[in-house]
């Protein structure tokens, strides 16, 4: 399941089909003009569309054999997470905080394994995060407090090519998750591509973490809590579209 057909949901859109039967893309947005730069799944024939709705049909135009189903509608509450539940994985492509706060809690309450990207400016990350064996997710590396309009594509702005990269990582990590080529470990990467530099996120030990495991009273085995990245690496995973 892909949520977010954006910048980051297109090219995993258009590389994912390749190895999966049935693939679900939920966003509840339109095609417009000012997309199409960036977010390649999209052309000029999709504008005023269901981003949803032409991103499926573009999965489909190269693998008719894929169903992709598109959900153009808000995913929220129950049921968010009754769709994440049914998912396999989940590529969160989205651009808000809060939208990336509700998909991580459907993903650890569901178990559902989870791949993160986000790109703003010309700095991208990625997280994998398996929730089947009590590890680290998205709060533990993030917290669970971000303001959804203090950075994002629109105010920023965004290298076109790097939401590209980003989202080909995750449909990259989709794939190899789904054939069974696991990690053995979550991991994050800091994709800095102004320096043309990748540097891992590194999770250290520690006594316990905060964030959504806590609250949802998992049990904390095999966990430490995640050296702390700089306000401006986390507000880097805050964008993506």
């Amino acid at each position: 399941m892909i949520v977010g057909a954006g910048g980051l949901g297109s090219p995993a859109a258009l590389y994912w089909p390749a190895g999966v039967g049935r693939l679900s893309i939920a966003d509840d947005d339109h095609v417009e003009l000012s997309n199409l730069q960036r977010q390649i799944a999209h052309t000029q024939a999709s504008l005023g569309e269901s981003k949803a709705r032409s991103a499926c049909a573009a999965a489909r135009a190269l693998n008719p054999d894929c169903q992709a189903q598109p959900l153009s509608t808000r995913l929220s509450g129950e049921a968010l997470l009754a769709a994440v539940t049914e998912a396999d994985l989940v590529l969160d492509c989205t651009d808000r905080f809060s939208s990336r706060f509700a998909i991580n809690r459907a993903c650890v309450t569901s178990r559902t394994p989870l791949i993160s990207g986000a790109a703003i400016r010309f700095s991208g990350q990625l997280a994998v995060f398996d929730h089947a064996d009590d590890s680290p997710c998205y709060a533990c590396l993030y917290g669970e407090q971000g303001d959804d309009e203090a950075l994002s594509c629109a105010e920023s702005g965004v290298i076109a090519p790097l939401v590209g990269v980003i989202g080909s990582f995750q449909a990259l990590e989709a794939l190899k998750w789904l054939s069974a080529r696991r990690p053995s470990a979550p991991r994050a990467l800091h994709l800095r591509c102004a320096q043309r530099r990748v540097a891992p996120l590194r999770a250290a030990a520690g006594p316990g973490l905060s964030g959504v495991r806590a609250a949802l009273r998992v049990p904390p085995q095999r966990l430490g809590r995640v050296s702390a990245p700089s306000q401006r690496s986390t507000s880097a995973l805050s964008a993506g579209r």
